[in-house]
């Protein structure tokens, strides 16, 4: 709509504008003249989240409070969170590794031409510092990020703290486990029915979700673990994430949850108000707490 004209500065533009200004230099020496005056090559760089929410250092401030009530007491605390979506299948991945011959790879990454479309759901035990990523093939919901939470705790979880009566879930506040999802609510209050579990849940803030602890300690190694490798099957996308390790003791566990998962499902007001929750005082809409309805399961 305007008459602003944006052209890339190229050493070839660079040097055509000072020949019109009457000073003779070929790009090479523009190049150089920019060293001197410390001009480089750089792209953009993520580092602006927008504007802060006003609660944002507060619920901070409540996460590092919960988590360490929770530690005290010996409450397992789980960092959860969707990774990333994969196709399945000849296509390129991220990242080089050493070989002889480069992986040959498909040009294009068509989805029709992929085996499938995998969905990685990780959960970090903060305190064993410990993994597990349940891979879907199916759709990202609540349904399947509660699934997930129950495998784990039928894994080693209860042979390491013994019979679980509380739960620290850190999850971010959008996507198939945000705090405003009342399938995700509404599945974890049937979790928290059948194991006899008060499931306390608390949300990071808009555009903080790098500070959720299965980012960096597990999403990180696991990425740089398969990195440069074609994940052209599930096999080959679950040996990666099994063989993923760090110095720091990280271990991480895999499994493969084939189960096919309805979206669009729908939870009523009047079936939303017969849930046990329990809004904390602090941030209520991140921070709640989810009894069990039924009597607890004795240990």
């Amino acid at each position: 709509m305007g008459g602003g004209q944006w052209v890339r500065r190229s050493l070839r533009h660079l040097s055509d504008d000072l020949q019109n200004q009457g000073h003779a230099a070929c790009p090479n020496t523009v190049r150089r003249l920019l060293g001197r005056q410390d001009f480089s090559m750089r792209g953009n760089v993520k580092r602006l989240s927008g504007p802060p929410h006003p609660d944002r250092e507060r619920q901070f401030q409540y996460i590092q409070q919960q988590r360490q009530i929770f530690a005290e007491s010996g409450c397992p605390i789980l960092s959860v969170d969707a990774k990333k979506k994969e196709l399945i299948g000849d296509f390129k991945n991220p990242g080089r590794r050493w070989v002889r011959q480069p992986d040959e790879v498909n040009t294009h990454d068509f989805p029709q031409d992929a085996l499938c479309k995998a969905t990685p759901y990780g959960l970090y035990d903060v305190q064993r510092k410990e993994g597990l990523v349940c891979v879907g093939t199916s759709s990202d919901t609540a349904e399947f990020a509660v699934d997930c939470v129950e495998t784990w705790m039928h894994s080693d979880a209860t042979a390491a703290y013994g019979p679980i009566r509380q739960l620290l879930v850190l999850a971010d506040g959008g996507g198939s486990n945000g705090y405003r999802s009342r399938l995700w609510k509404r599945q974890l209050q049937g979790l928290s029915d059948r194991a006899g579990v008060a499931i306390t849940v608390c949300h990071y803030p808009r555009g903080t979700s790098k500070w959720n602890p299965v980012e960096r300690r597990l999403f990180g190694p696991i990425s740089i673990n398969w990195a440069g490798v074609p994940l052209r099957s599930l096999d080959v996308m679950i040996g990666c994430i099994r063989g993923t390790s760090s110095r720091s003791g990280l271990h991480v566990e895999a499994k493969l949850i084939p189960k096919a998962y309805a979206t669009k499902i729908k939870v009523t007001k009047a079936e939303f108000k017969t849930l046990s929750i329990r809004y904390h005082e602090t941030c209520p809409k991140w921070n709640y707490t989810i009894q069990p309805r039924t009597a607890p399961i004795p240990p």
